[in-house]
């Protein structure tokens, strides 16, 4: 997670894209708490590469890895070379059975993982399989080929970014391989590129699919996936605040309404996030992400993001308003 997440400004700005919530939990944990879920083992170990992201960011990064007890470690990619190297930077903790997962999808899975396994690429079907990359599978089940962005039809499951290694050290020979042959695409060491030498010497993937894959790529995507993820969790999670301040005031299920909100002469929902601290006054909002401490006013609000200590007054909008932002 040490991108600069430049297709989420000016939400990244101020926080790593992993740290923006979804149904009022970071991406990042809702996605380690997933992985836990379906790993069927308990988690020892969960390293975060990432960037200069600051002394509190890491710490929410570290906090996360105890709710599900483990012990979290950061490790740090100061140059954007690519998704190989970036796994490099954890070398330490690429020991025994590994789990990589780039921390900006989230999904919804049914099944436990096959550690006995000696590798899995976790998939899904999609319409347009041009648009990502995708692996065949033989009459085993077994991944025979891994394509980028076809251009041509050869297969529509999608690799969604998250892995299993039960041999981490191996992970870690062929990455190193990769650096020390120079061994790049579009100037940066690819993940990809490891996993096809270790199926080209004998090393069997099969797959694990997902029923739900969702992206947290961009404004509208975000969006969506803070629409279906409270609709997955709205039966298992307690998505309202107990300390709610509620005048006239009609919320339209499922939504996510944080601690000390504030709502006057307002309909909330359906499909709504609202962090703790944020005022709504006289205002209708709809499938929208508003973070901590904001307020909006005389509004009429739909397909949004709006960040921390925001204030918006006005009219009918799709936004996409950063943090510390004054609207009126």
């Amino acid at each position: 997670m040490a991108g600069m997440g430049k297709r989420m400004r000016p939400h990244t700005l101020t926080i790593p894209k992993p740290l923006i919530p979804i149904a009022g939990k970071p991406i990042v944990q809702r996605l380690v708490e997933d992985i836990a879920k379906v790993c069927g083992e308990k988690i020892e170990e969960i390293a975060f590469v990432i960037g200069d992201f600051g002394k509190e960011t890491e710490e929410r990064l570290l906090y996360i890895a105890d709710k599900v007890g483990a012990k979290g470690r950061i490790f740090y990619q100061e140059e954007p070379l690519g998704t190989a190297h970036a796994i490099l930077c954890a070398r330490e903790c690429l020991k025994n059975k590994v789990v990589v997962a780039f921390a900006d999808t989230l999904f919804s899975a049914q099944f436990k993982m096959d550690t006995s396994q000696e590798g899995i690429i976790w998939v899904h079907r999609v319409k347009d399989p041009s648009a990502f990359g995708v692996v065949k599978l033989n009459e085993q089940g077994e991944i025979t080929d891994m394509v980028e962005k076809p251009k041509e039809f050869v297969s529509d499951l999608a690799i969604i970014g998250i892995y299993y290694f039960k041999d981490g050290a191996n992970l870690e020979n062929e990455l190193q391989y990769l650096i020390d042959n120079d061994i790049k695409e579009k100037g940066e060491y690819q993940l990809t590129n490891a996993l096809v030498n270790m199926k080209n010497k004998g090393l069997v993937f099969k797959t694990g699919k997902v029923d739900e894959w969702l992206d947290c790529g961009n404004k509208d995507a975000t969006v969506y996936t803070n629409q279906r993820i409270l609709e997955l969790v709205k039966d298992s999670e307690n998505l309202q605040s107990q300390k709610i301040k509620n005048h006239q005031s009609v919320i339209i299920e499922p939504c996510y309404i944080g601690q000390d909100v504030e709502l006057y002469n307002s309909v909330i929902g359906p499909h709504v996030s609202l962090g703790s601290g944020t005022i709504i006054r006289d205002s209708v909002v709809r499938n929208s992400i508003i973070q901590q401490q904001t307020l909006i006013q005389n509004a009429v609000i739909e397909n949004s993001m709006i960040g921390n200590h925001a204030v918006y007054k006005g009219n009918a909008k799709q936004l996409s308003l950063g943090d510390y932002s004054v609207q009126e």
